[in-house]
């Protein structure tokens, strides 16, 4: 069986040699193989074996199209297949950043004190006085974000002329105007008044003019005072910090 075999493949080969150009062309894909008209390889054996040329060789055969038909053992590995792209890592998501607190807004406020007590037909502030100006600018006109205003008003008691009183107001006021610039306050922002005794205080309607004259300056003291009023802003204070949580207590 096995010589019938080689047998077979020598009449082809010499087949081979004999058949006309036009019947064994060659195709450059299949080369080392004899191709029909169509380059089809022809084969021999009902179909199982592929009929070589002289110039075949091994690494023909494996570069040949129909490899897998003619030589499979020769036949190249097929390449591995491409690695699934990796996939890009997830990036965390960014936390909103947090937004800034908003700027606390200033208040607007008026700020007043009333110097009273100033000595009978004198303009100058008392020692007293002066210690309650300074606390109060000290206190709370100094924190102020902004003064807007100054407004300073003098005042006296009903004894003596309106004319009269109302000098000695103007003059009251200018001492306390001239004091408080000494302190800071431009003198620009100042504004001054007299009024005379025309605002006295309520209380001093119980004083009776038909007292002696000394229980009578005496129980009209309050109305001889300088007023102070003060227009201005003043920031918030700061939120106070939330108190730490305490940790519970162990069983």
């Amino acid at each position: 069986m096995i010589s019938a075999f080689r047998k077979t493949l020598a009449g082809l080969a010499v087949v081979a040699a004999c058949i006309p150009a036009a019947y064994a062309q060659v195709n450059g894909t299949n080369q080392g193989y004899l191709v029909d008209q169509d380059f089809k390889v022809v084969t021999a054996v009902g179909g199982t074996v592929c009929v070589r040329t002289s110039d075949w060789t091994p690494a023909r055969a494996a570069a040949a199209a129909a490899c897998k038909q003619c030589t499979p053992d020769l036949c190249p590995a097929p390449p591995p297949p491409p690695k699934p792209a990796a996939k890009p890592e997830a990036k965390p998501e960014a936390k909103p950043a947090a937004k800034p607190a908003p700027k606390p807004e200033p208040r607007n406020v008026e700020l007043k004190i009333e110097l009273q007590g100033i000595e009978f037909n004198k303009t100058e502030m008392t020692a007293d006085n002066k210690k309650e100006l300074d606390e109060f600018m000290t206190k709370e006109v100094k924190p102020l974000t902004t003064i807007g205003a100054v407004i300073i008003t003098g005042h006296t008691d009903r004894i003596g002329s309106d004319k009269y009183n109302k000098t000695l107001s103007e003059k009251r006021a200018l001492g306390v105007k001239d004091y408080v610039v000494g302190k800071g306050i431009d003198q620009k922002l100042i504004f001054w008044e007299g009024k005379g005794p025309k605002q006295p205080i309520p209380v001093t309607k119980f004083c009776d003019n038909k007292m002696k004259r000394k229980q009578l300056i005496e129980c009209l003291a309050p109305n001889r005072r300088v007023t102070v009023e003060v227009v201005g802003t003043i920031l918030p204070p700061p939120p106070k910090p939330k108190p730490e949580a305490k940790p519970a207590a162990k069983p």
